[in-house]
């Protein structure tokens, strides 16, 4: 399987300021998924880029990086009002999934015991594969999982565990893919997609290169 990306609009874990104007630059490119965090833009301009996502034929998705079940509820409201596809990330409580499936939302949310702002997963393999299978059962479409965020253990080894225990189309890995090693870690692991922002944002792939350039590099490695 060759891993999909979700390109965030989104640096050091916040949207940027000029979101809409960096997606418009790269809209005519042949990537289809694209988001944002619920952080760093005031309502009315999420409203406004997600439509313009929508409009372009993306699929959209928002991550939701809070850990209170209001705040987790809030974010899926907040998704529910600008229109994504997928709601990403918050934590796997009862209400969320209920308002999720009431409102048509995709969800996937973060497995394991995660906290801190960035994020950090900690807990045995076991552990995250057991909250894993656990929102699937809660009728999770997937998972978000943040496995170069892991603490406790070895990143792949856990990717490669969660992979086998629901299947590669519902892992999503959320953050921190930032260079050909890991992309190919991700590949050989067999995931279904992952997020990339920061990355791009900072020139990772191509020194000195604008937005744009960095990421046709990366689809273009993709495509190989």
């Amino acid at each position: 399987m060759k891993p999909e990306i979700i390109i965030m609009l989104t640096n050091n874990d916040i949207t940027v300021k000029n979101a809409e104007e960096v997606f418009e630059s790269c809209k005519d490119l042949p990537a289809k998924k694209w988001g944002f965090k619920d952080v760093g833009l005031p309502k009315d301009e999420m409203i406004k880029l997600a439509a313009k996502m929508k409009e372009a034929g993306k699929e959209t998705y928002i991550e939701v990086v809070t850990y209170t079940e209001e705040g987790c509820l809030e974010g899926a409201k907040l998704a529910y009002e600008c229109g994504f596809d997928y709601l990403t990330g918050a934590l796997p409580f009862d209400s969320v999934f209920e308002y999720a499936k009431e409102h048509n939302l995709k969800y996937s949310p973060f497995c394991g015991k995660v906290g801190g702002s960035p994020v950090e997963l900690t807990g045995s393999i076991d552990e995250i594969v057991s909250s894993a299978k656990e929102c699937i059962e809660k009728g999770a479409d997937g998972v978000d999982l943040t496995a170069y965020r892991y603490a406790d253990g070895d990143s792949i080894e856990l990717t490669k565990a969660i992979v086998d225990a629901i299947g590669a189309d519902k892992v999503c890995i959320a953050g921190s893919i930032g260079n050909e090693e890991r992309m190919n870690q991700m590949k050989d692991a067999g995931v279904a997609e992952y997020t990339m922002g920061s990355a791009l944002f900072n020139a990772n792939f191509v020194e000195g290169g604008t937005f744009r350039e960095n990421l046709e590099y990366v689809l273009n490695y993709l495509s190989k």
